[in-house]
This record gives structure tokens, sequence and C-alpha cells, in this order.
């Protein structure tokens, strides 16, 4: 059985076509160069430092992501804190590759999946790439239509920010 909340598990792997009837987001930053710039951001997104540091507050069951990790990342505070469990069902761990995907379980505002994977090119650039495929999971996040775009697109760029910061 299907823990997660949608069917097409594992659909932000290869970088094709994403899967129908979603909204899409694909965003590519870059966040420096070399070796240093990608030990550190790498690091930092297998790690859950990159949500820390934009104040996500996500509480895994590893300290790293790995295929099976459970997180919940809670937004916000008190009452109006959002939970937003789940779980990683893909990792890349290759010399100049670095990431990550988890997908929506139950109780999440969306039902998709987003992975966050750091690449250091030939020209020693190195980037993070986010991609993305989700529907509204619940009444708020339906009813809010095109503003989820609006947050997830912002939600990409503070990654972005995030690591940059990090790599310094």
């Amino acid at each position: 059985m299907n823990r997660f909340t949608y069917r097409e598990v594992g659909a932000t792997r290869e970088g094709g076509a994403l899967p129908e009837g979603y909204n899409h987001l694909r965003r590519r930053m870059r966040i420096g160069s070399g070796a240093r710039a990608f030990e550190l951001a790498g690091a930092a997104v297998v790690e859950w430092r990159m949500h820390s540091g934009m104040h996500v507050r996500p509480r895994a069951d590893r300290p790293r992501a790995e295929p099976g990790t459970r997180v919940t990342l809670f937004l916000g505070i008190g009452r109006l804190s959002l939970t937003a469990p789940c779980e990683v069902v893909w990792t890349v761990d290759e010399p100049r590759r670095r990431g990550f995907a988890y997908g929506t379980l139950p109780g999440h505002p969306e039902c998709g999946e987003e992975s966050f994977v750091v690449d250091w090119a030939e020209d020693d650039s190195v980037w993070l790439s986010i991609t993305a495929f989700s529907v509204g999971g619940r009444w708020f996040t339906r009813a809010a239509g095109p503003l989820v775009v609006v947050f997830q697109n912002a939600y990409a760029l503070a990654c972005g920010a995030v690591l940059r910061r990090l790599v310094g």
C-alpha cells in the first residue's frame, strides 16, 4: 500500500517530464563555485541545514536524508504553525551531484514531491536545482489556489539564498 498522498513516487528523479494534473516548479540557482562550495552546499541540503536556515524547523528521524527517512517540517509559530510530514523517496550522492527528494504524507498541506539537488558543473560553478510537482492537499491550500505557487517560488528562492550564505 502506498503511504504517500500521491501516486507518482520518484517522478522528480530523472529531470524529465513531470506528472500531469499538478503545479510544476523547476528552479536552478547558482550558489557558488569550486569543491568547497559543492561540499558545503551538498552537506547542508542532505543534513537538513538548508531547511533550518529558513526557519522551517525540520524534525527528522535520521541526521541525513536517506530513503525512508521521515521528516516533518514545522512552519510558523504556535497555533499558526503548519506541519508538513514527508518521507525521503530517493537520494543521490555522487562526486559532483548530491541531494534528495521527499514526498508528502497524510497531513501535509500539499500532495506531491520535491527534490533538492546540488550540482558541481564542469566550469566549476555550483548550482542548486529544485524540482517539484504538487496540488493542494488540504482545504486551505486548495482555496489559496495560485497563492500557493507564489509561496513555493519564494520558498525555492529562499533555499538558494540560504545555501549562498552558507557557502559564503
